[in-house]
């Protein structure tokens, strides 16, 4: 067993608004203060909102499950994402929210997950086989892989496809471009004032919504003619909301499949990259996933997926260390009071998987790998009260089943075929922009078994 897994150095615990704002641009993870590790709640203040940090379990409850519509996301802190995604169901709160979900939900419900199966199955055997021996950056392998199987799994098309690849190529510019960074999620500042995006992120937005509507318009076409596929863009574009008797138009459709898009590939790729990194550096639990991959994939089934149960664990686990999306952020609608301090409407709440999954008071070596912790009395506690890596209640990401099946069937494609080890002297450094990603990449060193 190697040191616990690399995590940001946090802040000191004070500082200045323009030193935190600097901080914030370079990485939301190391502009935290390390007592958010212990405390239960936090206070942070600034000449234009107060937030708080919540590791509260009995909060977090009543946040996300018990009491949802009292807290609707925070509309500043998605400021910088709308000119991808729009009006999409990541962004929206209230009635139109819930529309969206009663239309989306019925894709990935039940035995939905069975459809989606081969087309996984397709995408993992093709990354396997992409693979040389050698040194390898991860990161690009894992981005290539879930795009892919966002592509076969939504619009039958493999990431070859030419738009799916100019897609691809797209969002990885609007990464770059840090989207996040927007002076409205700081400052509030009227509909009708310019949002100030950066040029190359309204570029990048403009050009991958442009090849979305040509594929939405092209599977519309296709339903009308009776030649769709039935796949996961033929069930959302055919759904109709039982309240309304509507089906979604074709501009709200390409604001699904953004945030689809999105939520997806950029979230999947960052918890396959972290998994790889964690099973390099421990080969005895690698050696063990691997015989179950072996096993796995001589009979690759969806019946047989449920034998890949220690695969999953370690999956659940690189989910706990590195959780993609890193802070949920809601917004108190009225006065209220949390562990006796007063909140105003208006006033931010923070609910942060980061720290929720590594609170001191709560998790067993919180800062360990230790898959094996998911058997555990202590682990199955934890799993009810401080694990949130797709959130909970109403807002539970939609394709948090998808996204656990996606990752189990990537390592065990991988890993029947490949050996991985560290690089000496590389140590990837968890940073936080959209996902939690490495600084400088994942570098491995790649075998065959």
């Amino acid at each position: 067993m190697t040191g616990a897994p690399p995590k940001p150095v946090p802040r000191p615990d004070r500082v200045s608004l323009w030193r935190y704002l600097r901080l914030f641009r370079a990485d939301i993870l190391s502009a935290q203060p390390e007592r958010l590790y212990r405390a239960w709640m936090a206070e942070f203040r600034t000449p234009f909102f107060r937030s708080f940090m919540v590791n509260d379990p009995d909060l977090v409850r009543e946040v996300l499950k018990e009491r949802p519509m009292a807290f609707p996301k925070a509309t500043r802190v998605n400021e910088g994402l709308r000119p991808l995604l729009g009006r999409s169901v990541f962004v929206t709160n209230g009635a139109e929210w819930q529309r969206q979900r009663r239309l989306i939900d019925p894709a990935f419900e039940g035995g939905r997950l069975r459809d989606t199966f081969p087309a996984m199955l397709d995408a993992a055997r093709a990354m396997s086989a992409r693979l040389r021996p050698g040194e390898i950056d991860i990161e690009p392998e894992a981005s290539h892989a879930a795009a892919d199987v966002i592509f076969r799994t939504l619009f039958s098309i493999p990431i070859e496809h030419e738009t799916a690849a100019q897609v691809f190529h797209e969002f990885r510019a609007y990464q770059r471009s840090q989207p996040l960074l927007n002076l409205a999620a700081f400052v509030p500042v009227p509909d009708w004032m310019p949002r100030f995006h950066r040029p190359g992120t309204l570029r990048a937005a403009r050009r991958i919504r442009r090849l979305m509507t040509a594929l939405v318009t092209q599977r519309q076409a296709a339903i009308a003619e009776g030649r769709a596929p039935d796949d996961l863009a033929t069930k959302i574009l055919t759904a109709r909301d039982p309240e309304t008797g509507e089906s979604f138009t074709a501009d709200e459709m390409v604001d699904q499949v953004a945030i689809f898009f999105l939520a997806g590939h950029e979230t999947s790729a960052a918890a396959f990259g972290w998994a790889m990194y964690l099973l390099a550096a421990h080969p005895e639990t690698q050696d063990r996933v691997a015989v179950e991959a072996r096993d796995f994939m001589a009979d690759p089934s969806f019946a047989n997926l449920s034998r890949l149960r220690f695969t999953r664990d370690v999956f659940r686990e690189a989910l706990r260390l590195y959780p993609p999306v890193p802070m949920l952020v809601r917004e108190a609608t009225a006065p209220e009071t949390f562990r006796d301090r007063k909140l105003r409407a208006g006033d931010i709440v923070v609910l942060s998987p980061w720290h929720l999954h590594r609170q001191t008071r709560l998790w067993d070596d919180p800062d360990g790998f230790d898959p094996g912790r998911w058997q555990s009395e202590n682990g199955r506690a934890r799993a009810r009260d401080a694990y949130i890596p797709f959130s909970a209640g109403p807002r539970v990401c939609t394709g948090a089943g998808f996204a656990m099946a996606e990752g189990v069937i990537l390592l065990a494609a991988f890993l029947a075929e490949w050996r991985v080890g560290t690089m000496a002297g590389h140590v990837p450094m968890p940073q936080a922009h959209l996902t939690v990603r490495a600084r400088d990449g994942i570098r491995l060193r790649l075998s065959r078994r």
